[in-house]
Formats: C-alpha cells, sequence, structure tokens
C-alpha cells in the first residue's frame, strides 16, 4: 500500500502569526487612529491644548512700576517663571505675558483676567507621536509598526480559502477597497495638484 503524503497546511501558521501580530499592534493602533481623527481636524479644534479664562481678584495695591507690578501679580496667584513681556496699553490695564498664557491687570481695581492654554495630556504626546516629532528612535519604531500592519493586511487576505477568502468574497473586499484612495485621487479637484 502506497505511502499516503501528509499534506500540511499553511494556514493555522498565518492565522496564529496575524492574531499574535495584531495584540501587538493594538495599543500603537489606537494611540494613532484617535491621533488622526485629532489632527484631521485640527481646523475644528485644538487638540494638543485646552483654552481657558478665569479671573482673579488681588489684594492690596500694586507697585507704580510696571516690572514690581507684575513681580507681585505673579506673586499673589502663585505663577512660577519670568514674563516674556509687561507692557501697559492704558492707566488701568498692564498686560503681562507669560509662555502660555496672558494676564491682563486692572492695577486700580485688582482685576485680574488671566487667559491661556493648558496641554492635553494624552492627545498632545500621541500627536508628537503621530506626527513624528520625537524623531530617530521613533522612526524605528514607527517603521516597524508600519511593516507590522502591512503583514496584518497581507496576511488576512490568505487566512480563508474559498468563497469568504480572496478567490470570493475577500477578493471584492480587497479590490473596493483599494479602490477608494484611488477614486479620491482621480477625482478629487484637490488632487489636480498631482498632475
Amino acid at each position: 500500500m502506497p505511502e499516503q503524503r501528509r499534506r500540511v497546511s499553511w494556514r493555522p501558521l498565518v492565522r496564529s502569526l496575524h492574531r499574535d501580530c495584531g495584540y501587538l499592534a493594538v495599543g500603537l493602533t489606537v494611540v494613532y487612529a484617535l491621533s488622526g481623527l485629532a489632527v484631521n481636524h485640527v481646523a475644528d479644534w485644538d487638540s494638543n491644548f485646552v483654552r481657558y479664562r478665569q479671573t482673579h481678584t488681588l489684594q492690596g495695591t500694586l507697585p507704580p512700576d510696571d516690572a514690581n507690578a507684575a513681580r507681585e501679580v505673579l506673586n499673589q496667584l502663585r505663577i512660577e517663571g519670568a514674563p516674556k513681556q509687561v507692557e501697559r496699553y492704558a492707566p488701568d490695564e498692564l498686560r503681562i505675558q507669560m509662555e502660555n498664557r496672558t494676564l491682563t491687570v486692572n492695577p486700580e481695581s485688582g482685576r485680574v483676567v488671566e487667559e491661556g492654554q493648558k496641554p492635553r495630556p494624552f492627545f498632545r504626546a500621541a500627536n508628537w507621536l503621530h506626527l513624528n516629532r520625537g524623531k530617530k528612535a521613533w522612526t524605528v519604531v514607527a517603521d516597524l509598526y508600519a511593516i507590522g500592519l502591512l503583514f496584518l493586511a497581507l496576511s488576512g487576505m490568505f487566512m480563508l480559502p474559498g468563497k469568504n477568502g480572496l478567490a470570493g468574497r475577500g477578493g471584492i473586499l480587497v479590490l473596493l477597497g483599494a479602490a477608494i484612495p484611488i477614486l479620491y485621487v482621480l477625482l478629487s479637484p484637490a488632487a489636480q495638484a498631482l498632475k
């Protein structure tokens, strides 16, 4: 009786590698996806900073000279750092410009309007990574992630055999997915600059 050749299936190996690579990519995918949404809508909202405005009332009278008045305002409001600029616009308006805030002081009433921005910790860091501001070392991580995504895309096409795989429904979906960027470039007025 002739010995039957045992057929080795490579699909279980592809499925295992696809699964493990997928789990490994989850964290980076979430960061890149959320940051991508934020960066795409930069005209609608500032994903790096939250703008704020608040009012304070100072105690006592301020010194007559601008530099000492600014120092007293910062002391009372417990704001550290040196002002970038101190400028008097009128007798009742002293403006103190800091790194991420502006203080508009009425020396007569002691009223201070503080306007500024505070960083959004997650989005600021995610956008920094997404736009590759980290360079060198992060470029290696981003390249490995891109290779991982290519593997996930390609291995995903060969996981299922038959009508649900690349020879059937999967092939149609792959063509539809590829058609989206191609049609956008061909039909978009904004893409005319590429020609």
